[in-house]
């Protein structure tokens, strides 16, 4: 994890700082490159992407040293503050990143803009020299806002704000080097800082805060809390209640905007009114058009999924061989272990890693580059914005779907990425739904039992499959939707705020987007499931292996749930293997399986609709087990993000009898349907 400090630390204070140490710390809007320009200039593995309040705790990092000025002793060190467009609305992400700029922790503070769309981050920059003025404006996105035909004057920047302006370019590197050389020397003090601020208010309340701390004055006639409540601000709130009722706070919170649009205006040439082009408009108009939105959305999603099921069957086929290929020559190696220990060993843990990572790894490397080029592209905000309508009616807002989309990679991480969301009922919300978004663990299963049913499709196989697949996600929208609504009724709160700002339309950067899809998503999880499968498979294979009578323990438990297997339309075999995969998804198809040959380990996936149509499945066992795939309770790791989020195991258990009970409801419908037209 290196110096990064990822989500699950965000409630650490950050080291304490060496002698030799200075702290920089980042600030900004939400969707300007803060983090791209953070993991370049650190070398970190910190996510990036092209939508916006991702960034929910600061995270920390070491510049690297060809960034660093040559005259410059010591270790420089980054603070990547959460992205935020005020400083004066209260909400969680505004809240830190203002004490942290206020409490003086780091010797200077990076203002990054986007050249694009430059007045509108000026406000938050304007804000940010109330409270300190050891700060510099960083001006980044510089190439392509000469792409847009976008000139950025940054001497007329630096004449009007009074601070050094560095133009820079995260993605080429442009200006890094000489940003941190302007950084290093404002927080050094060797570049003075401004003696008067960039802009003043009226003669009224410039009278009025004459004398005192300006940052804490401000604060106060804004209705904020100061660093310290004195005597003199006591007596400052006090003269400010003579003026007409929410003048004063009008005032200070619009001030910054007039003077932005005047900085902006004097600094910037743009040819289309900002860094949203025609063809940006143009295309808007359509994907965020309230009839062509959910329709291309779903489309969007299916040819996700036909490109990841298409391209990964083989390259399972593949690594499922290799796999076991390398499993004999292992077993071979260990034959100086007694046979037990050598079986539990190898037919048990490792055979169970081998085939998780054989059918994990090359969907998630095909799902994962494809799931971030959507978001490097923008398209994740505009999928915020259709839905943000459809959530908030159901006691929801726009940020949960962003939630909903991380969720489909892992819904640990989405549980995690809630905190994004303002409001205390929402969060919940969102954090109790996110497991109806179908995990990266559960795409196996649905994939192979999608492909199961369209066995013979007059459409390609693949194609029915996709749209099996999509329906699939489909319902757990719809099962969020409603049981977001139902808790809304509930849970009784105050909702928060949706503020999204569209961002314009960008070219993903292949490699990077491959490289980091990989290294940072797809290994990760890959890591994840592995720790908890390996376990397991011993688990699974004493189970297998210890015999009561004329059956193994497996037998036995399979056994007995078959006739609650069969009300839901299933076996006891697939109910037990559902049960049993909930340390890791991914080994419910190779559990069943086994189970259905009679194997003592886990078996691999050749010939798997074969021995699933020899063993009694129907459409009805197809259709139902897709349905307790979507509908299950969260695994595991997900289970304890859950408890660790909410701090309650009354939250956490709910979390699993929500999805079960739907699941189950179902599964009980669709059952009784098929018999009845089966008469």
């Amino acid at each position: 994890m290196g110096l990064t400090r990822r989500l699950e630390d965000s409630q650490k204070p950050l080291a304490a700082q060496s002698p030799d140490e200075t702290v920089i710390a980042l600030a900004g809007n939400p969707n300007v490159g803060k983090s791209s320009l953070f993991n370049t200039l650190t070398g970190s593995d910190q996510h990036t992407g092209n939508w916006t309040g991702k960034t929910v705790a600061a995270a920390s990092g070491r510049v690297k040293e060809k960034f660093l000025p040559e005259d410059f002793s010591g270790r420089l060190t980054l603070v990547d503050l959460p992205g935020t467009y005020s400083l004066k609305n209260g909400s969680p992400e505004e809240i830190e990143a203002r004490d942290f700029i206020k409490s003086g922790a780091a010797q200077a503070v990076v203002i990054i803009c986007d050249a694009c769309c430059l007045e509108r981050n000026l406000i938050l920059a304007l804000q940010i020299l109330e409270l300190t003025p050891r700060a510099l404006l960083c001006v980044n996105l510089m190439d392509e806002a000469r792409r847009k035909g976008i000139e950025v004057d940054l001497a007329a920047l630096r004449r009007e704000l009074k601070i050094p302006v560095i133009g820079t370019s995260a993605s080429t590197g442009e200006g890094l080097s000489e940003l941190m050389s302007a950084a290093a020397g404002v927080a050094s003090g060797s570049i003075t800082p401004p003696e008067s601020p960039p802009f003043l208010y009226p003669p009224e309340i410039e009278e009025l805060i004459s004398g005192l701390p300006r940052a804490d004055a401000i604060a106060v006639l804004a209705g904020e809390k100061p660093s310290e409540m004195t005597p003199e601000l006591e007596a400052l709130k006090k003269a400010s209640e003579d003026s007409p009722p929410g003048y004063i706070a009008d005032t200070i919170l619009s001030r910054p905007v007039i003077a932005a649009e005047f900085i902006a205006s004097e600094a910037v040439k743009s040819p289309s009114g900002g860094g949203y082009s025609e063809f940006d408009r143009r295309l808007d108009r359509v994907i965020t058009n309230r009839y062509l939105a959910l329709p291309l959305m779903l489309l969007m999603l299916a040819g996700v999924f036909w490109l990841t099921i298409v391209g990964s069957n083989y390259p399972s086929e593949l690594l499922g061989a290799l796999f076991d290929r390398l499993e004999g020559w292992i077993y071979t190696l260990c034959d100086f272990m007694p046979e037990n220990v050598r079986e539990g060993l190898v037919s048990g843990m490792l055979r169970t890693l081998f085939r998780v990572v054989s059918v994990m790894l090359p969907p998630m490397a095909i799902f994962f580059p494809l799931f971030t080029l959507l978001e490097d592209s923008g398209l994740f905000a505009r999928i915020a914005f259709n839905s943000d309508g459809a959530l908030s009616r159901c006691s929801g807002c726009g940020k949960q779907s962003l939630t909903m989309a991380m969720g489909l990679g892992c819904n640990a991480a989405g549980v995690v990425g809630c905190r994004i969301i303002d409001s205390p009922r929402e969060r919940l919300i969102a954090i109790l739904t996110n497991n109806f978004m179908p995990c990266n663990g559960r795409f196996p299963i649905l994939i192979t039992i999608s492909a199961l049913l369209c066995w013979g499709s007059k459409l390609s196989e693949s194609a029915a499959a996709a749209l099996v697949m999509t329906a699939c996600i489909a319902a757990g929208i719809a099962a969020t939707l409603g049981c977001s609504k139902l808790l809304g009724l509930a849970l009784r709160s105050k909702p928060s705020e949706f503020r999204l700002e569209l961002p314009p339309y960008r070219r993903p950067r292949i490699g990077q987007v491959i490289v980091r899809s990989i290294l940072d998503r797809t290994l990760f999880v890959l890591a994840r499931a592995a720790a908890v499968a390996a376990p397991s498979g011993l688990v699974i294979w004493l189970l297998a292996n210890l015999r009561v009578g004329d059956a193994s323990l497996l037998a036995h438990i399979s056994g007995a749930l078959n006739p609650l297997g069969a009300a839901l339309g299933l076996d006891g075999v697939m109910l037990c293997a559902l049960i049993l995969g909930f340390p890791a998804n991914e080994i419910v198809l190779p559990l069943a399986l086994m189970m259905y040959t009679a194997g003592s380990s886990l078996g691999g996936s050749e010939g798997l609709f074969e021995v699933l149509t020899a063993n009694g499945w129907t459409p009805l066992t197809c259709v139902n087990t897709l349905i307790m795939t979507v509908f299950r309770f969260p695994c595991s790791t997900t289970l304890l993000t859950i408890k660790k989020e909410t701090g309650s195991r009354l939250w956490a258990l709910l979390s699993i009898l929500i999805p079960t009970a739907l699941g189950i409801a179902l599964c009980l419908v669709t059952t009784a349907i098929y018999k009845i037209y089966n008469l």
